[in-house]
């Protein structure tokens, strides 16, 4: 009797290592920041798919665990001296706002931010929607219509137009994204909505190359063509790192108590500022002449 009672128990020993190996074995290969589930979510809070960078990666971890701590959005979080959640603000255009000032939480740029800084270990993205979009750490750009197909996990999207970015999110992978939604609900996983859409943006957490400037003014519109008469395409609300990739002479403009027919191309915007709002000589030093 004592015999085939240990021969069972040992048949049911070696059936359960059986059975835990496999599970063992994927858990121990896991992509960095391992997925974490959001309260009530379907969806994993984790990189899904491969070819994202360290950097990227440790960006979706920050973000993910925040959703796992079950955080609030709320409307300006996040946007304190520091990166890291902060008490709301009511948003006049929203009744779910009310309760924003007495919740600790993020706002969807604020949620960027944060997990950029802890990516980064600086905080390389303070800024709303659209002056993370358009930072100057760009490493590629993508439109709405190339799809999701080009993006990877850490990849920044955005939605409005180009003179109104409203919202950010960051990519996991697989169609989904983690986003600070909207007020009344949690950080959570969502499927990428394309309604609105407006396209992505690579950030780039190491140096940044190229002839980097700084603007100055409130309100300063970007435009299409180097003249005050093409189309707007973005305006700088307050002074902003921008990108320069060349200079030319074009329409000259009287703005400020200066005049000047110099204007740059900003890559990044895809779109030109008259030189008189870059902090700077008229002709900016080290900067090409365009040749287009």
């Amino acid at each position: 009797m004592y015999r085939r009672t240990g021969l069972i128990s040992t048949l049911i020993a070696l059936l359960a290592f059986v059975l835990w190996a496999p599970a063992s074995a994927v858990a121990s290969t896991a992509p960095a920041g391992a997925a974490v589930r959001a309260a009530g979510a379907d969806a994993a809070c984790a990189v899904l798919a491969p070819g994202a960078s360290a950097a990227a990666e440790r960006a979706v971890a920050a973000a993910c665990a925040q959703v796992a701590a079950d955080v609030w959005y709320t409307w300006g979080g996040g946007h304190g001296s520091q990166p890291g959640a902060t008490y709301g603000q009511v948003d006049p255009t929203d009744p779910a706002s009310e309760h924003d000032p007495e919740r600790l939480g993020f706002d969807c740029s604020g949620l960027v931010r944060y997990a950029y800084a802890q990516a980064a270990g600086s905080d390389i993205l303070n800024g709303v929607a659209s002056a993370q979009y358009y930072t100057h750490r760009a490493a590629a750009r993508f439109t709405a219509a190339e799809g999701l197909a080009p993006l990877l996990p850490g990849d920044l999207l955005a939605w409005g137009t180009s003179q109104d970015l409203h919202h950010i999110a960051i990519y996991l992978g697989a169609g989904k994204m983690v986003e600070a939604k909207q007020s009344g609900t949690k950080l959570m996983v969502s499927d990428v909505r394309m309604t609105g859409y407006f396209g992505a943006v690579r950030v780039n957490t190491g140096p940044v190359t190229g002839n980097v400037f700084q603007t100055w003014g409130t309100g300063v519109w970007t435009k299409a063509a180097p003249s005050t008469t093409a189309a707007r395409v973005y305006a700088f609300p307050r002074a902003t790192t921008v990108r320069i990739e060349c200079q030319k002479h074009a329409e000259s403009v009287t703005a400020e108590g200066y005049t000047n027919d110099a204007w740059s191309y900003l890559p990044d915007y895809k779109a030109w500022v008259t030189n008189i709002y870059i902090s700077g000589p008229a002709w900016l030093d080290g900067v090409p002449t365009c040749t287009f």
